[in-house]
């Protein structure tokens, strides 16, 4: 069985390790893909995990590549071997699921684009660590059981590293951030859909800065 490299590891480690907070960004106007996107770099975000949920998401990420090389920039919400292939030749850095495929899994590992696996029980993420992966996302995080769901697999797999997403809120990433197997925590609250529609790139800058100062 072929086993995930100890350089897709280190890849996707540098990837949780470049920002505590992970927003999850869902694209409805592509000309809002670079401002947004900078506004929050500007508050201090490194880690940007542009969704393919709209039409725009594939474009976004080469845009944002190339407008914001400074900054990490990942492909979400890819759940088909066919998506992955489209999100690397966007120029995607990292992918993250929202659950597991076999297929998926085994694609990750000959991928030049590291992958971070979406689970939500044990058993899919026994489907991973069979295969050499240690870093997962917990999603959806708080109905998937939240803090005491991830204090528990702890037990079984304490060489697990979770970014959870899906729930999480400003007032609750704290808390999650101070579990020991938690690196990095997912979110949509960085970028509230009506100040996107209002194009208030200030104000998610204030949003992003103030929600770092607060862990």
């Amino acid at each position: 069985m072929t086993q995930l490299s100890s350089d897709h590891r280190e890849r996707i480690q540098t990837v949780l390790a470049a920002s505590p907070l992970v927003p999850v960004i869902a694209i409805r106007n592509l000309e809002d893909a670079v401002p947004l996107c900078q506004a929050l770099v500007d508050g201090g975000i490194k880690v940007l995990e542009i969704t393919l949920r709209t039409e725009h998401g594939l474009q976004a990420i080469r845009q944002v590549r190339e407008a914001i090389p400074e900054a990490w920039v990942g492909a979400g919400t890819v759940t088909s071997i066919a998506q992955y292939r489209q999100v690397e030749t966007a120029g995607a850095q990292f992918v993250i699921t929202p659950g597991v495929t076999e297929a998926i899994l085994e694609f990750g590992i000959t991928s030049e684009v590291p992958l971070l696996p979406g689970v939500a029980t044990a058993s899919e993420l026994m489907l991973g660590y069979a295969l050499g992966y240690r870093e997962f996302k917990f999603f959806p995080a708080e109905i998937a059981g939240g803090i005491p769901a991830l204090k528990a697999l702890s037990g079984p797999f304490g060489d697990v590293t979770f970014c959870p997403t899906g729930g999480i809120g400003k007032e609750t990433a704290r808390d999650y951030l101070a579990l020991s197997n938690v690196k990095a925590v997912g979110g949509s609250w960085l970028t509230p859909s009506d100040l996107m529609a209002e194009k208030d790139w200030p104000r998610i800058t204030e949003i992003a800065r103030s929600s770092l100062e607060v862990l």
